[in-house]
């Protein structure tokens, strides 16, 4: 017999982690083919590709992201090849499998839990062609016309029984996300989360975690994504993880953990201040800063020191750091969620997710719809359309920001621009956000495709129809912030400046200067000229840039003492995660070299 495990990715760079732990748990019995596709690709094409196989079971790995196209795929195949076997499992089936083979009869069997030993015992029967399939729990199928829910199957005590799935690793992961577990269970019970119906947390070998790390490493994937709900629950274990990444010293990979802040200590704060910059990422839930929302979602935080420790973490300029939003929580209305947003943006992390809740299947917030008035589709993703406390209208509007804050805000390529603005001319981050969100809809640019350089001339247009004041002082700094963030490209035509242009002999003597070399180029200095130019600009500017930016770019009662004057900055890339770019003021070397 041939057995097929697949499922839809929600991108091409993405791996599937749980058809890689079934296929690894029944490899003493039946060695099972992996086939992974992406919810991007066409429909009939990926049935074509698995009625290809001659499969006599197939198994899907459904989640929210892929079950109606999950579900389209089996009806096809069904209909092509009714002889076929078609299994589901993951989190997506797991709370309504009767519902499931009740509505559709094309698929046969649902796995619905933890799904490794339910599946080998499952594979054991279908094998010798057998269909009594009473014992095993944690299967639903169908007998006859009727359908059989089995009874649910306990944990895996012991998660070392599952054989690891990243060994003998070819290139299958290269420049690929991996994702990773070294534990299962979370400590917390957020209620929007499927992690709360679980209760406790388990964790693998440490040796093996280390083993399979190792070989991943070798296997020069893109990133590690640990998927464990909170990394740092146990703070030894966690400590030993980064420990082993850290010897290892791999180039090129990075590791993404999400980690509860306010239980990050002092200790490992100020280990996490050495660790190469780029090597770890930080995914950090606040939801919201509410107090009476956060009782409602169960939540367990402390903000003040959550904020505490984030901000230490953003000196170190070596963590990227991506805090979490959710719009449509109870209790949260339009303003209160504009201050849980301020008080997010007052930390200034690397990026802010602002998602907006969906009911999942399974989740306590689901079982208390009526309770707090949640409207919502029940088909995937089960977005909250609106509630007791917030209207659809206002949902709406947080989507316009949420797209203009992932524009503008999460790479860091407006970083001083929009800090000036937000400094002089807003009450609050959000406000600016609101503002600049309902420009966008009158100009409808949220309907076209917007490059990169004409974000930059967009806000620049922006400015001048608010009617701000001092816009040379803001096409400046908005130079600056292209120029630091964009190698090789043009200045877009709104900031383009051609006073005082340095010629190319200029160029080439200022970089050959000792102190340029010794101060600012060391890294570089041993590279002829022309390779040195690759990475570095000169750039002229009619204002003292470097230091309105250190003195925080107030406008305010200090206008007169900005002097225009020929100040030139450079700039030197580099390939750091967070520090791209380094400046500096190098006027009085060019002045003595003219």
């Amino acid at each position: 017999m041939k057995i097929v495990l697949t499922t839809l990715n929600s991108k091409y760079i993405h791996t599937s982690l749980s058809i890689r732990y079934l296929k690894a748990f029944v490899e003493d019995i039946i060695d099972v083919e992996l086939k992974e596709y992406t919810i991007n690709q066409d429909i009939n094409y990926i049935a074509s590709q698995l009625y290809k196989t001659n499969a006599d079971l197939i198994g899907f790995s459904v989640y929210i992201w892929n079950l109606t196209e999950t579900l389209r795929i089996c009806e096809i195949l069904k209909k092509v090849k009714p002889e076929i076997k078609i299994l589901l499992g993951g989190p997506e089936v797991s709370f309504d499998s009767k519902e499931i083979l009740e509505t559709y009869p094309f698929i046969d069997y649902i796995i619905y839990g933890e799904g490794e030993e339910s599946f080998k015992e499952f594979l054991s029967l279908f094998l010798k062609g057998s269909d009594d399939y009473k014992s095993i729990k944690g299967l639903a199928y169908r007998s006859g016309n009727k359908v059989i829910m089995n009874p649910p199957r306990p944990l895996i005590k012991d998660l070392n029984i599952i054989p690891s799935p990243y060994k003998n690793i070819g290139d299958e992961f290269n420049n690929k996300i991996v994702y990773f577990e070294s534990s299962r269970g979370c400590p917390f019970s957020c209620k929007f989360c499927l992690s709360s119906t679980i209760k406790g947390v388990r964790y693998f070998n440490i040796d093996r975690v280390k083993e399979e790390l190792d070989n991943l490493i070798k296997a020069k994937v893109k990133q590690v994504k640990f998927v464990d709900r909170t990394f740092n629950a146990n703070k030894k274990y966690a400590m030993e993880i980064m420990d082993f990444i850290i010897e290892r010293d791999p180039e090129d990979i990075n590791f993404h953990f999400e980690v509860t802040a306010h239980l990050l200590d002092d200790e490992m704060l100020d280990y996490l201040s050495k660790v190469k910059e780029g090597l770890f990422q930080f995914e950090i839930g606040v939801q919201s800063t509410n107090l009476k929302t956060i009782e409602a979602i169960g939540r367990t935080t402390d903000f003040p020191k959550l904020k505490g420790v984030t901000k230490r973490i953003k000196t170190f300029k070596n963590i990227h750091q991506h805090l979490d939003l959710i719009a449509g929580l109870p209790y949260e209305d339009y303003e209160s969620f504009k201050k849980s947003f301020n008080d997010v943006y007052d930390i200034r992390p690397e990026k802010i997710q602002l998602g907006f809740l969906k009911l999942l299947k399974g989740s306590s917030l689901r079982m208390d719809e009526e309770k707090y008035g949640f409207k919502y589709l029940d088909i995937p993703p089960y977005e909250v359309l609106e509630n007791h406390y917030i209207k659809y209208g206002e949902l709406i509007k947080l989507k316009a920001i949420e797209d203009l804050v992932e524009k503008y805000y999460n790479e860091g390529y407006f970083e001083n621009s929009l800090e000036y603005i937000v400094t002089n001319f807003y009450k609050s981050p959000f406000d600016f956000y609101e503002d600049l969100s309902l420009y966008w809809e009158e100009n409808n640019y949220y309907e076209v495709s917007i490059s990169r350089t004409r974000l930059y001339e967009i806000l620049v247009d922006f400015y001048k129809r608010k009617g701000f004041k001092y816009l040379d002082i803001f096409k400046e700094l908005i130079k600056y912030d292209f120029l630091k963030n964009n190698k090789n490209a043009r200045l877009p035509k709104e900031v383009h400046n051609t006073k005082n242009i340095l010629s190319q002999g200029d160029i080439h003597t200022i970089l050959k200067d000792g102190r340029v070399l010794e101060n600012y180029l060391i890294q570089y200095k041993d590279l002829p000229t022309k390779k040195i130019i690759q990475h570095t600009k000169i750039q002229n500017f009619r204002y003292d840039i470097l230091k309105f930016i250190q003195n925080g770019y107030d406008l305010k009662n200090k206008p007169d003492k900005i002097k225009e004057e020929n100040i030139f900055i450079l700039f030197v890339y580099q390939d750091g995660v967070i520090n791209r770019c380094r400046t500096y003021d190098i006027t009085n070397i060019i002045k003595e070299l003219s």
